[in-house]
This record gives C-alpha cells, structure tokens and sequence, in this order.
C-alpha cells in the first residue's frame, strides 16, 4: 500500500477531490495548510512571522494499493493544474500497516 500526499493551491481543491471520486477513491483527506507554493495572484499571498510570505495551500492525502498509483498521481496532476508553472507537489510513500479502529480485530 501507499500514501499519496498532495499539496495544491486551494482553488483547484474541489475539482481534485471530484475527479478522485469520480474515479472511485474514496477515504479523502483534506487538510488546510499555509505553504510557498507560488501565488495565483496578490490576494492569495499571506505574510506569517515564522514563514515570511506563504499562501493557503490544500494537502489531499489518500492510500491506494500499489498498483493504483499511477493513476491516483496522474489524476491529481492533471486535476490540480493550473497555468504551465508547477503547481504543487505530489508524493508517494509506503504504508508499513494499516489497522483498524474497532470492529473485530
């Protein structure tokens, strides 16, 4: 199993989330985030005393089956694009084990 961790500009966020769902992904997290992504625009630029200019990002996180990862990365790529600058950071890691909360064990 891996983990897909994204992070992307929080305007792309919803079409993301839609197009991993269209695709059947389910267990979605999202989680909003400041980051150095570049700015669309002047208005989405923030100034934080630890970060100097940062932006509101949006880190998606999944896990998939190892041989689903071309596709949930490719979906994201495509999804999370805006304009031919890079525009976020997509990245795979193992999951070791995945357990349960409740239910038999």
């Amino acid at each position: 199993m891996k983990q897909i961790k994204a992070f992307i500009h929080h305007v792309r966020s919803a079409t993301v989330v839609e197009a991993l769902r269209d695709a059947g992904y389910k267990n979605i997290t999202l989680l909003d985030v400041k980051g150095t992504l570049k700015p669309l625009s002047e208005s989405e630029q923030d100034y934080s005393t630890d970060g100097g200019v940062v932006i509101s990002e949006v880190r998606i996180s999944l896990v998939c089956e190892d041989s689903q990862v071309d596709d949930v990365t490719g979906i994201i790529r495509t999804a999370g694009r805006i304009g031919p600058n890079i525009s976020g950071w997509v990245y795979v890691s193992p999951i070791e084990q995945a357990l349960p909360i409740g239910g038999p064990y």
